[in-house]
């Protein structure tokens, strides 16, 4: 159950720059070992470990185990939420916002969606053609949306029969405004990515945009983008 206790141990395990640099490590969906999480956060492979376990511990990291190795992640596509809803309420620090780097800003990934300008850009689409609907900061799915996704590729079908809902809206942390979460986001962004329209950058939440994603974008959405 939900309760000030649990809140305050979360702010806890929030509260440490090693271990915050960890989740924000594992922000894209990415499962990293431990070695790799104590070189980004700077810690020693000990300091590391005892991170690591409080945060699997307070339920917002798990452990999978491939073969003799272990790698982490966050635990849900709900930590990655509550990372960018907290980001988006914080008021930017003067140095953090100057190093901000542009590409993260343009198209990111928010644990297993789209996020950063495109990721708000293609929600604004949507909701222009009548595809999505937005109302008190919740989105709906009309008809025409279903048809579209459809149409588009996207089994809307398959997603219904999940534990994860279908549509959920996240508050950007560099836009300020909605972008789509949820079930269907996700979907969007692996058949995007699996179009070719986008490619991860190596070891980072940064999306860079294809050629051919600056055609389909065009073609789908009427974004135009570099």
């Amino acid at each position: 159950m939900f309760s000030k206790h649990r809140l305050a141990e979360v702010a806890a395990l929030l509260g440490d720059a090693g271990r915050a640099g960890m989740l924000l490590a594992l922000w894209d969906g990415s499962a990293r070992p431990a070695g790799e999480l104590a070189s980004i956060a700077g810690v020693t492979p000990a300091t590391a470990s005892a991170h690591l376990a409080r945060l699997v511990a307070g339920g917002l990291l798990r452990v999978e185990v491939r073969g003799r190795h272990r790698y982490h992640r966050l635990a849900g596509p709900e930590v990655a939420q509550a990372l960018e809803s907290l980001a988006a309420v914080l008021a930017p620090h003067p140095a953090s916002a100057a190093a901000e780097a542009p590409p993260l800003r343009r198209a990111r990934l928010c644990y297993d969606h789209l996020a950063g300008q495109l990721g708000v850009g293609i929600g604004d689409a949507l909701l222009a053609g009548g595809r999505l609907r937005l109302r008190d900061g919740a989105f709906s799915l009309p008809p025409a949306g279903r048809r579209w996704f459809e149409r588009f590729g996207i089994e809307l079908g398959a997603l219904e029969g999940g534990r994860r809902p279908l549509l959920r809206s996240c508050l950007d942390w560099t836009e300020r405004r909605e972008h789509l979460g949820g079930a269907l986001g996700a979907a969007l962004a692996t058949h995007l990515l699996e179009r070719d329209w986008l490619r991860r950058e190596r070891g980072a939440r940064t999306l860079l945009v294809t050629a051919a994603g600056r055609r389909g974008f065009l073609r789908a959405f009427g974004l135009r983008l570099e």
